[in-house]
């Protein structure tokens, strides 16, 4: 495929409308979170949402943009499984090609993921330009694999370019929620009424919590809670032990709404090291400790924890090698006995935010789409 003409596409001035935008981005919040931000941006123009059904984009999406749906899935499969996903890949394109077509869209902007792969081809395919945004330090298959394709791919950690050598690539960092750059917001936690003078420490899996992560933690908990230390424990949905330990300065909580509060509020993070976490740790200069997903795809989670710990910003340990012990003792460093280190951390956190990005994702759209 080669790049696609700007001067053969139709200007929006010529056309007397606002410009119609398709947004492709499915799957988790990592996706959908900062597509939303850089569309809440473009307020000139016409946005449209690709997903796929019974995603988390159904949940976010229809109150705020229309929805088109279909059917894709990841390539790692086997034997006829694999015959399967292509069938539906097809398939998809195929859709996504028609509404395209049929709607009148000037061009795409998608976050990777499985849905960026239907999407770009069908928009190259009608010489439409695409804007893709990777967030992780380890640009994903897909985006790899497409992103000589793309008239521009946005990037969120500047450590990507390496595994793009042949795309047209530009760093301008990942897009928060807008609640973590609203001037009105605190970092007081009333709902929880939790004491401005005490240290407080965050745990957050998130948005599917991390079971691992919570067993460790728990075991941990006593210690610190006994040392003064509160805490504030994001468990996700799926722990099975959420009310086992019971204190007054230990909130276990399902899902919490004001993240961008409890960040701010917080001495200290505990999580994994997804692309959206540490964008929101940079935005609120928050010291962390990153225990990396061990699962996630090519252990991209570990290279961009490594973005963090090279700095100076957070500390890195690998799941299988943190033991309750080690965890416990460097909490208790970082948050009794040594906060130099912690205001050290919270300084290269800094360092790391770009709190304008999604101005200069919906500026890089509006100049090429």
């Amino acid at each position: 495929m080669s790049r696609p003409s700007d001067s053969t596409l139709p200007s929006p001035a010529r056309a007397g409308r606002a410009p119609k935008l398709l947004i492709a981005a499915s799957g988790t919040g990592g996706h959908l979170f900062p597509a939303i931000a850089v569309a809440e941006q473009l307020t000139d123009y016409e946005i449209e949402w690709l997903g796929v059904p019974d995603r988390l984009e159904t949940q976010l999406v229809p109150d705020r943009y229309p929805l088109h749906t279909v059917s894709v899935e990841g390539f790692q499969k086997k034997g006829l499984d694999v015959l399967r996903v292509l069938v539906k890949f097809l398939g998809a394109t195929w859709q996504t090609r028609q509404i395209l077509q049929k709607g009148g869209f000037r061009g795409v902007f998608t976050t990777g993921g499985y849905i960026a792969a239907p999407a770009v081809i069908a928009a190259r395919s009608l010489g439409m330009p695409v804007i893709l945004h990777e967030s992780n330090a380890l640009p994903g298959k897909v985006t790899r694999f497409l992103s000589r394709w793309c008239n521009q791919v946005a990037l969120g950690f500047d450590a990507a370019k390496k595994y793009l050598p042949k795309a047209n690539t530009v760093c301008v960092g990942t897009p928060v929620r807008s609640q973590f750059l609203a001037k009105a917001a605190t970092a007081t936690l009333e709902d929880l009424a939790i004491p401005t003078d005490v240290p407080l420490l965050a745990v957050v899996g998130g948005s599917q919590g991390a079971v691992a992560v919570n067993k460790l933690v728990r075991q941990c908990a006593p210690t610190w809670l006994d040392a003064g230390i509160w805490i504030v424990h994001q468990t996700g949905a799926n722990d099975p032990d959420l009310h086992s330990l019971q204190h007054p300065h230990y909130f276990p909580l399902p899902f919490y709404d004001n993240m961008a509060g409890l960040m701010r509020r917080a001495d200290l993070v505990i999580g994994r090291s997804g692309a959206g976490t540490l964008t929101e740790l940079a935005i609120t200069h928050t010291p962390s400790i990153l225990i990396p997903y061990p699962f996630a795809a090519e252990d991209h989670q570990t290279v961009n924890a490594k973005v963090f710990a090279d700095v100076g910003a957070a500390l890195l340990f690998q799941q299988k090698e943190l033991a309750a012990e080690r965890l416990s003792q460097t909490v208790l460093t970082l948050l009794k006995q040594d906060p130099t280190q912690l205001e050290q951390m919270a300084k290269q956190t800094a360092g790391l935010a770009v709190p304008d990005s999604a101005t200069r994702l919906a500026k890089l759209l509006r100049e090429q789409i």
